[in-house]
């Protein structure tokens, strides 16, 4: 046979450090000859982590490839390293993931950091606000870091299944199906009290109920066009900000002014009523079901616990400051809404005032359909009302038996009637319970309380505890303190 390299000498092959079998598929790829004879490529390793190949050239003096090869070796070592932590990069980078991280803490859970801190006091307030930041970005940290280890996983349901087993996926689905609900039923306070507020002509609850006519056809709507209306509530978080401090600071006399404060308490109100405050802290950084999605998406996913320090920061710095602010204006008689007494106070610039909580009233109405969409998803799934469509694959395994007019039987019209009645059913209901229940601060409680302490807190401990094997006597001090607080909290809202 002819050999191209016969008149060169026996090619010599670099010792392989173990054996070549199907478990190496690094050994499988073939040997270019067309490399110069004094050139070789560094180990394999560094292709295996993904570092950029490089070719050293052996016949410069030896001390310069010795420094050439320590810095390379360095820096693939730091790969190495970044990619063992890591397996999966995506698309969004550092800023981006910034905004959307604030954009999901930052939400209608504002509106109630004053009654907050009357119910708490100037001393607790402060001191749960920023326990409840620090606390819930170290489980964000944590759930970030189970999630960018498995490139298997997706979601925060895929680390509950991976830690807890298949039996936990139904506890997690019910879990976020009340938190889903329970904001779709703030959302429908929220409309109702700010229009009664503007247009007082009318009841809260009647205003609820004509509300259906409008939430009913928004929840058909495709989530392209729902996506949009997403911008609105970022307006409004901002525009209620700045009307907040334009009112305090330009009001020279109470109520509603920085220059002459309510009356306010350095102390707790009581025992009750600090429970409820646990629940209207915790609901506002209620924002982990989106967090493993945020940090599987990132570029570069080393990042990302300084991203969601940043992040945390943002969100508690405004919540303490649109909590200062409503509680030094308004004292221990501020409303479950600050938004409500932004326009009952007298001496206010009225068509300020008007803009934002018409803001306030579009916002629900435009994130009701957005937020439900979830919701729904996951009821026509546990329901039998979803219509799969086959895949390519079943189509060319049954090319028989699989045809467009069995994936979509006799049976498919009659769920699609379902499905469509399952929609309207829990729009009806939501406004139901919002009647049922109006306080805008009593859901919000039983939000943070029920929902946000076990999906923010102590699901992600749980999670790290069940799949290191071990807990330390800080992560068992903060479920217990979790657990404790949850209890207090939801049992508080209902008693209130």
């Amino acid at each position: 046979m002819f050999n191209p390299r016969a008149d060169k000498g026996p090619l010599k092959q670099p010792p392989v450090p173990w054996s070549a079998n199907e478990s190496t598929p690094l050994l499988s790829k073939k040997i270019s000859f067309d490399v110069p004879p004094k050139a070789r490529r560094l180990s394999t390793s560094s292709r295996k982590y993904g570092t950029q190949d490089r070719t050293v050239d052996f016949s410069v003096p030896s001390s310069a490839s010795q420094r050439r090869l320590s810095n390379v070796s360095a820096r693939s070592t730091r790969s190495i390293a970044r990619s063992i932590k890591y397996t999966h990069v995506g698309r969004s980078t550092f800023g981006q993931t910034l905004f959307n991280s604030i954009a999901i803490l930052l939400g209608i859970g504002m509106l109630s950091e004053p009654l907050a801190f009357a119910y708490s006091g100037w001393v607790m307030g402060t001191i749960i606000i920023i326990a409840y930041g620090a606390l819930s970005c170290y489980t964000a940290k944590i759930l970030a870091r189970i999630i960018c280890a498995d490139s298997r996983l997706r979601s925060y349901a895929d680390i509950g299944r991976k830690a807890f087993g298949p039996r936990a996926t139904g506890f997690i689905s019910f879990m976020f199906c009340l938190e889903l609900f329970s904001v779709s039923v703030i959302l429908v306070t929220l409309y109702a009290d700010s229009l009664h507020t503007i247009i007082p002509t009318y009841s809260a609850n009647t205003y609820k109920i004509w509300g259906i006519l409008v939430l009913v056809p928004t929840v058909f709507l495709p989530l392209s066009l729902l996506s949009y209306t997403s911008m609105l509530g970022i307006v409004s978080t901002v525009l209620l900000v700045l009307v907040v401090f334009i009112d305090g600071s330009f009001k020279t006399q109470a109520p509603g002014s920085f220059w002459e404060p309510a009356e306010t308490t350095l102390g707790v109100a009581s025992a009750s009523k600090l429970g409820i405050a646990f629940g209207l802290f915790m609901a506002g950084f209620a924002g982990h079901a989106v967090i493993p999605s945020l940090a599987r998406d990132m570029v570069d996913p080393t990042q990302f616990d300084t991203m969601i320090n940043w992040a945390f920061v943002v969100a508690t710095l405004i919540y303490g400051a649109i909590g200062y602010a409503g509680y030094l204006m308004y004292g221990n008689n501020v409303s479950d809404e600050i938004s409500v007494d932004m326009l009952n106070t007298p001496g206010y610039n009225p068509l300020l005032n008007q803009a934002a909580l018409w803001v306030l009233v579009l916002n629900p109405l435009s994130k009701f359909a957005l937020g439900t969409q979830p919701l729904n998803a996951t009821l026509e799934i546990l329901l039998g009302l979803d219509t799969p469509i086959p895949t390519p694959e079943h189509v060319a395994k049954r090319p028989d038996s699989v045809s467009v007019s069995e994936c979509r039987g006799k049976y498919v019209a009659l769920k699609k009637v379902l499905a469509v009645i399952q929609r309207i059913v829990v729009t009806c209901a939501a406004v139901a319970v919002s009647i049922y229940i109006p306080e805008f601060s009593t859901m919000m409680a039983f939000l943070g309380s029920f929902s946000a302490f076990c999906l923010s807190i102590v699901g992600p401990i749980a999670a790290k505890v069940k799949l290191e094997g071990k807990c330390s006597k800080v992560d068992a001090s903060i479920m217990v303190a979790g657990t404790v607080m949850a209890i207090w909290g939801t049992v508080a809202a209902f008693m209130d």
